[in-house]
């Protein structure tokens, strides 16, 4: 049940490749991000530079889910699919557990304190609002949790914690 044109487009083009008859894989993800580029945990370290209290959503779910184990797992599928073309089809692709923004938030200013890391932290507090607070044009979902028992079942894996990932990420970036 997409909650906005960009979900509702998405949903859209997997019908149609679906429909289309050819082989498939097609992976649903969220909350991506990359040590290179913008991503959230970088936006939560340079806000906590500037400002002694940051506020961030605590009533959107999801986990975070790394590039490289989005990268890792497409090609693990597509060396299975070779062997095993039955297995073409959706699959939901995230790191396992969960959190909500205001907690990944506290996680990375976590981290970067035990690392010591080289830039001055202000923030003191990180304070929990709900998604009212930060209204946006695009209706943004509470849940955005995905089951991948399919996808660990299908092609054999064990997805890591949304911790481990997003650790080796700060670990890179700080």
């Amino acid at each position: 049940a997409p909650l906005s044109v960009y979900g509702r487009t998405k949903l859209e083009g997997e019908q149609l490749i679906q429909q289309s008859g050819a082989k498939h894989l097609i992976l649903r993800t969220s909350w991506v991000y990359a040590a290179r580029g913008g991503n959230f945990a970088k936006t939560m370290l340079r806000l906590a530079q500037e400002r002694e209290r940051l506020t961030v959503i605590d009533d959107q779910w999801g986990a975070p889910t790394g590039a490289d184990l989005l990268a890792d797992v497409t090609a693990h599928a597509i060396r299975h699919l070779q062997q095993r073309p039955q297995d073409a089809g959706l699959y939901h692709l995230a790191a396992a557990g969960e959190t909500n923004w205001h907690l990944y938030a506290k996680y990375v200013l976590a981290q970067a304190a035990q690392a010591q890391a080289a830039i001055k932290i202000k923030a003191t507090e990180v304070a929990p609002v709900p998604t009212s607070a930060f209204p946006t044009p695009a209706v943004r979902p509470h849940n955005s949790r995905l089951d991948t028992r399919k996808l660990q079942t299908t092609f054999g894996l064990t997805l890591p914690h949304w911790q481990q990932g997003v650790a080796r990420m700060l670990a890179e970036i700080l």
